[in-house]
C-alpha cells in the first residue's frame, strides 16, 4: 500500500505563490488500479511526481508499505532510482537512437537494478512479449507507431518488475480508437502482473472504465475517493458530480424522511425518492441530481405513476453520438438534457420525461 500523509507542495516566484498540493492524505491499496482524476492544474501530476521522487514536497510523508520513503521534517528523501517504481510518461520518452530491446533494457543497466547480460536479455524479452511486441524486439524506435511506442514505454516501466507503476496521462497522444484499445490492454496487463498502478488523467471515460478507485482532485485537494460507480452515482460534492459528467439539477423540498440518508422529496413535477450523504430535514430545500441517462420518454397515453416524476418539456437541440442521441429540452425554468436511443423529434415539439430509476441523488440547496 502507498500512503500519502498530509502532503503539501507550494511553488513560489517573485510575485506569486501557488499551493499545488494542500494537506493531501490518501491510501492507495496494494495491487489496485488507482486513478488521480481532475482538471489541468489541480495537482494530480505533481502528486504523482512526489510519489515518484521527481518532486520534493514541502510537508507530509510518503510511505511505501511500512517503509517511510520521504519526510522533509526528518530530512528523509529516497531518490527515484531507489524507489521500487516504473513510470510511463505522456511523451513516451523513447530514445530514437535505440531499438526496442535497448530502450526496454535501460532500467536494468543503471541504479539498483543492474544485472548481468544474460539476465537482462531474459527479462527484456519477457517484458517485450508481455506487451505484445515480441516480433519487434530489435526494431528501431523510429519505425514504431504511436501505439507501439507506448507499449515499449510500458515494457520499460515493467522490466525491472517494480511494485509500483506510475502513469502520467500515457494515452493522451493516441487517436481515439487506439486509446480505447489501450485502456483494455493496460488494465488487463496491470492485473496480470499484480502491480500497484497510479494513473493520472483528466479524461473521465478513462478513469471510469479503467479504475478500481478514483480520487477526484480540485485545487490541490482530493474532493472524493471511491469506486467508479460511487464517484459517478453518489458524488460527495457538486464539483465531483459536474466533473464526472453532465448534470441536470432540479429544485425540491424534503417531504418526509425514511432514514438518515433516504427520504421522499417534492418537486414541481411530482414526488420522488431521494438519497443524500445526510438527508435534510422535512421542509428543507435540496437539489436533485439527474444525469441525462436517468431520464426516459413516456407516451402521452401512458398514465402517471404515483411517486414518479412526470416532466412535460419542449424539445430543443438534439445531438447524435452514434450509440445514442442527447437532447436538450426546456421544462418550465429548467433546461435539461436526456439520452435516448432514437431521434427525439423536431425542435419545438413536446415530450414527457420520467426517471428510469426509483430514486435520485441529491445535494443541499446551498451546495450549488
Amino acid at each position: 500500500m502507498i500512503r500519502l500523509e498530509n502532503l503539501s507542495k507550494t511553488y513560489r516566484s517573485r510575485d506569486r505563490v501557488v499551493n499545488v498540493i494542500q494537506n493531501l492524505t490518501q491510501d492507495i491499496p496494494a495491487g489496485s488500479f488507482f486513478t488521480l482524476l481532475g482538471p489541468s492544474g489541480c495537482g494530480k501530476t505533481t502528486t504523482l511526481r512526489v510519489i515518484a521522487g521527481l518532486e520534493r514536497h514541502d510537508a507530509g510523508k510518503v510511505w511505501f508499505g511500512d517503509e517511510l520513503i520521504s519526510d522533509p521534517v526528518q530530512g528523509l528523501f529516497t531518490s527515484t532510482s531507489q524507489r521500487d517504481i516504473g513510470m510511463v510518461f505522456q511523451s513516451y520518452a523513447i530514445w530514437p537512437h535505440m531499438d526496442v530491446a535497448q530502450n526496454v533494457a535501460y532500467p536494468l543497466t543503471t541504479g539498483r537494478s543492474k544485472l548481468d547480460r544474460t539476465a537482462i536479455e531474459a527479462q527484456v524479452k519477457a517484458a517485450v512479449e508481455l506487451v505484445g511486441l515480441g516480433a519487434q524486439l530489435h526494431a528501431p524506435a523510429t519505425a514504431l507507431s504511436g501505439g507501439q511506442q507506448q507499449r515499449v514505454a510500458l515494457a520499460r516501466a515493467l522490466v525491472a518488475r517494480p511494485k509500483v507503476l506510475l502513469l502520467d496521462e500515457p494515452l493522451s497522444n493516441l487517436d481515439a480508437l487506439l486509446r480505447e484499445r489501450m485502456r483494455q490492454e493496460l488494465t488487463e496487463l496491470q492485473k496480470k502482473v499484480s502491480v500497484t498502478a497510479v494513473y493520472v488523467t483528466h479524461d473521465r471515460a478513462e478513469a471510469l472504465s479503467m479504475s478500481d478507485y478514483i480520487a477526484v482532485m480540485n485545487q490541490g485537494r482530493i474532493e472524493m475517493t471511491g469506486s467508479p460507480r460511487e464517484v459517478y452515482t453518489k458524488p460527495k460534492t457538486v464539483f465531483v458530480a459536474q466533473f464526472l459528467g453532465h448534470c441536470n439539477f432540479i429544485d425540491a423540498k424534503v417531504n418526509e424522511m425514511i432514514d438518515a440518508q433516504v427520504g421522499v422529496a417534492q418537486t414541481e413535477f411530482g414526488f420522488t425518492k431521494v438519497r443524500m450523504n445526510a438527508l435534510a430535514k422535512p421542509g428543507e430545500a435540496i437539489k436533485l441530481l439527474i444525469r441525462p441517462e436517468d431520464l426516459r420518454t413516456i407516451a402521452d397515453d401512458e398514465p402517471e405513476v404515483a411517486g414518479k416524476l412526470s416532466i412535460r418539456a419542449q424539445l430543443g437541440n438534439s445531438m447524435y453520438f452514434g450509440e445514442n442521441f442527447e437532447t436538450d429540452v426546456v421544462a418550465g425554468q429548467y433546461r435539461l438534457r436526456y439520452k435516448s436511443s432514437d431521434f427525439a423529434g423536431a425542435a419545438g415539439s413536446i415530450v414527457r420525461l420520467t426517471l428510469r430509476q426509483s430514486e435520485c441523488w441529491a445535494f443541499p440547496a446551498g451546495a450549488l
